[in-house]
Parts: C-alpha cells; sequence; structure tokens
C-alpha cells in the first residue's frame, strides 16, 4: 500500500454517515419498547400492547423502516453456545500515511470481525473479533491481521467477561419517554440552558427607581 497525502480522505467511503434526526412521539417509543421487548409480535399484538388499531401501527412501522430508524428484525445469536466463546478486542494503528479506509476494508472482510469503530487518540481502530480458542486468535493475528498492508501496530485485549445490560434498547426508549412526559421546567435542555445555570420563568421584569415627586 503506497503512501497518500491524505491518509483519512477515505473514511467517508468505508463509513456510513450520521443519519440525520428523527422526530417521533409517544405513540413511536411505545411501539418500539414493544418490540424492543420481543420483535416477533405480530401486528395485531402490537396494537394491543400500545392500544391502537393495527392499520395505524402498520403504518408507523413502516415510517420508522422508511426513516431509517428501525434498521432490520435480527436474530440474538449466543455464539458461546455455536463454539465461539472468546471475545477479542485488538487496537489497530495504522503507519503513517497509509490509507486507513483500505485497512478498515481488509478487516470488515474477516468474518470474525464482529464490530469496528475508528476512534480518536493514539490508535486508530478498535475491532472487536469472536474466535474459537487461542489456537484460533493466534491463526488470526499471524495469518490475517499482521499481513494487511499499512498495519503498523496492534495490541489486543483478551475479554474475561462480558457485562451487557438486560435490555439497553428498551432502557434507553424509557429514558426517551420519560423525557418526554416530564414537566418542561425539569427537563434536560442542553441547547437551551447550560449547567449551572437557572430558567428564567416569564418574562423578565424590570424595576424602575421610584423617583420623588417634586412639589
Amino acid at each position: 500500500m503506497d503512501s497518500v497525502s491524505a491518509p483519512l480522505a477515505g473514511l467517508t467511503e468505508v463509513c456510513p454517515p450520521a443519519a440525520p434526526k428523527v422526530e417521533v412521539d409517544d405513540f413511536d417509543l411505545a411501539l418500539l419498547r414493544a418490540l424492543a421487548s420481543d420483535a416477533r409480535q405480530s401486528q395485531r399484538a402490537l396494537a394491543r400492547a400500545i392500544e391502537m388499531s393495527a392499520p395505524a401501527v402498520a403504518d408507523r412501522l413502516a415510517r420508522l423502516e422508511r426513516s431509517g430508524v428501525i434498521r432490520g428484525y435480527r436474530v440474538d445469536i449466543d455464539w458461546a453456545a455455536l463454539g465461539y466463546p472468546v471475545v477479542v478486542y485488538v487496537a489497530v494503528t495504522a503507519g503513517a500515511g497509509m490509507d486507513l479506509s483500505e485497512i478498515i476494508k481488509s478487516i470488515g472482510a474477516l468474518p470474525e470481525a464482529e464490530d469496528m469503530s475508528v476512534v480518536t487518540g493514539g490508535l486508530d481502530l478498535l475491532v472487536r473479533f469472536r474466535v474459537r480458542d487461542h489456537a484460533h486468535l493466534r491463526e488470526l493475528l499471524l495469518t490475517q491481521i499482521f499481513t494487511i498492508n499499512g498495519v503498523q501496530r496492534t495490541e489486543t485485549f483478551l475479554s474475561l467477561a462480558d457485562v451487557e445490560p438486560a435490555n439497553f434498547t428498551a432502557a434507553l426508549l424509557e429514558q426517551m419517554s420519560e423525557r418526554r412526559s416530564a414537566p418542561p421546567d425539569r427537563r434536560l435542555a442542553s441547547d437551551q440552558q447550560l449547567p449551572g445555570q437557572r430558567r428564567r420563568r416569564g418574562p423578565v421584569r424590570v424595576r424602575r427607581p421610584v423617583r420623588p415627586v417634586q412639589p
């Protein structure tokens, strides 16, 4: 891999852009919470859960899918039960002037790469791999990762245990719903109020000094 003048310029080709914020209401959040608890529910069951008609639920699901809020309905697999119990994090540092997008493409093509993030700081990538055992990890590093052009240095972190919340999606959606239902003066409004500042209520009243009446 040849050195390039702008090694980060190609990131836009391999990293999806941030999705624009989508406005949702309380019924949308209730529908998403119901799906977070069981994504296999029928539209009739969802309609009963959020007290809406089935056609209205279908319309909302279609809108949430079109807008990208719902990206898909996937199976959650316990990989340890299938013989892949070991989770490894590999920090990757690219060589000076190397095209980081080409390294991302090469690592992304590995089936063991479960997740990958471009990060700031002293390294460039943090990759989560799923492997069978130490021998599998050794083979992956020596024959795959270390042979990728542009990779200058790696650091491997073995996960001793995965500590996951019971249902991250449902918990965050619940927080969003509570925030929407809170009184206006109790809501977090970071875009309108800085930490430590008190919110004024109503118009500002200006008191003028009373001048004595001249006889």
